[in-house]
């Protein structure tokens, strides 16, 4: 599947997938409008990105097109990190891309370096425990940092007290989350938006990118 690269300085480049199953690259109208909800909310300018189970790394790299100043991407396949490093190599950004071969749950776990101010996920739909993802990413969240989400309809993250918004394209739902500001409440606006939102079906792509859960290998 030919994948490009949508705005920013890198705008029009070509980026290679991996042959088969393994992954599945998230389409490029869900991919723009996921980058619309993030910019819409924060500047990218400078910022650290973490991409998990991040197939080829689309997402990744439309952040460091924007301005992110650090992408580290985490992915079990073997397929998908070979076309990843095939990716960086052609977008020249060896100094700005890191990625591991870990289980995304297995990072969260044991990062302890600094905090990310954007961290995409997007786990296989029927991960076990994809209900705890969001708990799990928020340690490593920067207190005015997002998350995105990932997910299809059998889950539902509304109540969840880090909770944004959610918006469904296909059988897909992009759930945002931030921490709870300090009143322990998420911004009215954006729960309006998520009231208006979730329920609606914006397109009819197919499922986004999702990774086969292989045995965590440190790089």
């Amino acid at each position: 599947m030919a994948l490009r690269i949508l705005s920013g300085h890198l705008r029009g480049r070509a980026l290679v997938t991996p042959p088969g199953n393994a992954t599945r690259p998230t389409m490029e109208r869900t991919r723009a409008a996921i980058l619309s909800m993030v910019t819409s909310r924060m500047f990218l300018d400078g910022t650290r990105v973490l991409d998990l189970f991040c197939g080829s790394g689309a997402l990744g790299f439309e952040a460091l097109s924007r301005g992110a100043a650090r992408l580290t991407s985490v992915e079990t396949d073997a397929r998908a990190l070979a076309a990843y490093g095939q990716n960086v190599r052609t977008l020249g950004a060896q100094n700005e891309a890191t990625a591991l071969r870990l289980d995304a749950r297995t990072f969260l776990q044991r990062h302890t370096g600094a905090t990310f101010d954007l961290i995409f996920a997007d786990p296989p739909y029927d991960l076990k425990g994809l209900d705890a993802l969001p708990d799990l990413a928020l340690r490593r969240l920067d207190p005015d940092g997002l998350l995105v989400l990932e997910h299809d309809r059998r889950h539902t993250f509304a109540g969840h007290p880090a909770f944004l918004t959610a918006k469904r394209y296909g059988t897909t739902v992009v759930s945002l989350f931030a921490h709870p500001d300090e009143e322990g409440a998420v911004d009215e606006a954006a729960m309006a938006d998520s009231d208006a939102s979730v329920g609606a079906l914006d397109s009819s792509e197919p499922d986004s990118d999702r990774s086969v859960e292989s045995a965590a290998v440190p790089s």
